[in-house]
Protein backbone atom coordinates (compact mmCIF):
# COMPACT_ATOMS: atom_id res chain seq x y z
CA UNK A 1 0.00 0.00 0.00
CA UNK A 2 0.86 3.47 -0.69
CA UNK A 3 -0.52 6.71 0.85
CA UNK A 4 0.28 9.94 0.51
CA UNK A 5 -0.26 12.92 2.97
CA UNK A 6 -3.11 14.91 1.22
CA UNK A 7 -3.90 17.77 3.77
CA UNK A 8 -4.80 18.83 7.43
CA UNK A 9 -7.87 19.53 8.54
CA UNK A 10 -8.63 22.43 10.89
CA UNK A 11 -11.70 22.21 13.04
CA UNK A 12 -13.08 25.97 13.56
CA UNK A 13 -16.09 27.66 14.02
CA UNK A 14 -15.97 30.22 11.58
CA UNK A 15 -14.45 28.71 8.74
CA UNK A 16 -14.38 31.61 6.23
CA UNK A 17 -12.84 34.20 8.83
CA UNK A 18 -10.20 31.41 10.06
CA UNK A 19 -9.41 29.92 6.44
CA UNK A 20 -8.81 33.54 5.73
CA UNK A 21 -6.49 34.46 8.57
CA UNK A 22 -4.54 30.90 7.61
CA UNK A 23 -4.35 32.14 4.10
CA UNK A 24 -3.29 35.88 4.71
CA UNK A 25 -0.38 34.51 7.54
CA UNK A 26 1.11 31.93 4.70
CA UNK A 27 0.37 34.39 1.49
CA UNK A 28 -1.39 31.25 0.43
CA UNK A 29 -4.49 30.88 -1.57
CA UNK A 30 -8.09 30.01 -1.20
CA UNK A 31 -8.88 27.03 -3.77
CA UNK A 32 -12.04 26.17 -2.46
CA UNK A 33 -14.84 27.51 -0.36
CA UNK A 34 -18.26 25.95 0.46
CA UNK A 35 -20.84 26.02 3.84
CA UNK A 36 -19.28 23.92 5.22
CA UNK A 37 -15.41 23.36 4.07
CA UNK A 38 -12.64 25.39 3.12
CA UNK A 39 -9.44 24.64 1.31
CA UNK A 40 -6.11 27.10 1.11
CA UNK A 41 -3.48 25.89 -0.76
CA UNK A 42 0.25 26.94 -1.39
CA UNK A 43 -0.02 29.32 -4.50
CA UNK A 44 1.39 26.60 -7.18
CA UNK A 45 -0.73 24.38 -5.43
CA UNK A 46 1.47 21.72 -5.07
CA UNK A 47 2.34 20.34 -1.31
CA UNK A 48 -0.06 19.98 1.83
CA UNK A 49 -2.76 22.60 2.34
CA UNK A 50 -5.40 23.04 5.09
CA UNK A 51 -8.99 21.97 4.87
CA UNK A 52 -10.90 24.20 7.37
CA UNK A 53 -14.17 22.54 8.59
CA UNK A 54 -16.87 23.87 11.32
CA UNK A 55 -17.50 22.34 14.30
CA UNK A 56 -20.07 23.26 17.35
CA UNK A 57 -17.63 22.63 20.40
CA UNK A 58 -14.52 25.03 21.32
CA UNK A 59 -11.38 24.03 21.59
CA UNK A 60 -10.21 23.16 25.63
CA UNK A 61 -7.07 21.98 25.27
CA UNK A 62 -3.58 21.97 24.00
CA UNK A 63 -3.69 20.62 20.40
CA UNK A 64 -1.80 17.05 20.29
CA UNK A 65 -0.29 18.72 16.72
CA UNK A 66 -0.02 21.62 15.71
CA UNK A 67 1.93 23.79 12.75
CA UNK A 68 5.63 24.94 12.96
CA UNK A 69 6.16 28.38 10.88
CA UNK A 70 9.69 29.24 9.62
CA UNK A 71 10.79 32.80 9.24
CA UNK A 72 12.89 33.28 5.86
CA UNK A 73 16.51 32.52 6.27
CA UNK A 74 17.17 36.22 6.88
CA UNK A 75 13.54 37.17 8.31
CA UNK A 76 13.92 38.13 11.75
CA UNK A 77 11.82 36.03 14.31
CA UNK A 78 10.34 38.12 16.49
CA UNK A 79 9.52 40.77 13.44
CA UNK A 80 7.40 37.97 12.18
CA UNK A 81 5.64 37.51 15.34
CA UNK A 82 4.80 41.21 16.02
CA UNK A 83 3.57 40.82 12.54
CA UNK A 84 1.21 37.74 13.96
CA UNK A 85 0.02 39.64 16.88
CA UNK A 86 -0.99 42.56 14.70
CA UNK A 87 -3.02 39.89 12.56
CA UNK A 88 -4.87 38.94 15.57
CA UNK A 89 -2.74 36.18 17.39
CA UNK A 90 -1.10 35.80 20.66
CA UNK A 91 1.88 34.48 22.43
CA UNK A 92 0.66 31.54 24.90
CA UNK A 93 2.09 29.12 27.47
CA UNK A 94 2.12 25.38 26.85
CA UNK A 95 4.51 24.51 29.37
CA UNK A 96 7.58 25.17 27.13
CA UNK A 97 10.62 25.81 29.08
CA UNK A 98 11.86 29.07 29.42
CA UNK A 99 14.95 28.98 26.96
CA UNK A 100 13.30 27.61 23.65
CA UNK A 101 13.89 29.55 20.34
CA UNK A 102 10.31 29.15 19.22
CA UNK A 103 7.63 30.98 20.46
CA UNK A 104 4.14 29.82 21.11
CA UNK A 105 1.23 31.03 19.82
CA UNK A 106 -2.26 30.57 18.85
CA UNK A 107 -4.65 32.03 16.15
CA UNK A 108 -7.60 33.78 16.52
CA UNK A 109 -9.69 30.79 18.15
CA UNK A 110 -6.81 29.67 20.14
CA UNK A 111 -5.13 27.00 18.23
CA UNK A 112 -1.16 26.78 19.22
CA UNK A 113 1.18 26.88 16.38
CA UNK A 114 5.11 27.77 16.71
CA UNK A 115 7.16 30.66 14.87
CA UNK A 116 10.75 29.06 14.83
CA UNK A 117 13.71 30.86 14.80
CA UNK A 118 15.74 30.97 11.64
CA UNK A 119 18.27 28.75 12.68
CA UNK A 120 16.09 26.04 13.86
Amino acid sequence: MSLRWYSVVVDCHDVRAQSSWWANVLGWAIVYEADDEVVVAPPDERGTGLVFVPVPETKTLKNRLHIDLSPAKDDDQEAEVRKLEALGARRVDVGQPGDVTWVVMADREGNEFCVLSPRD
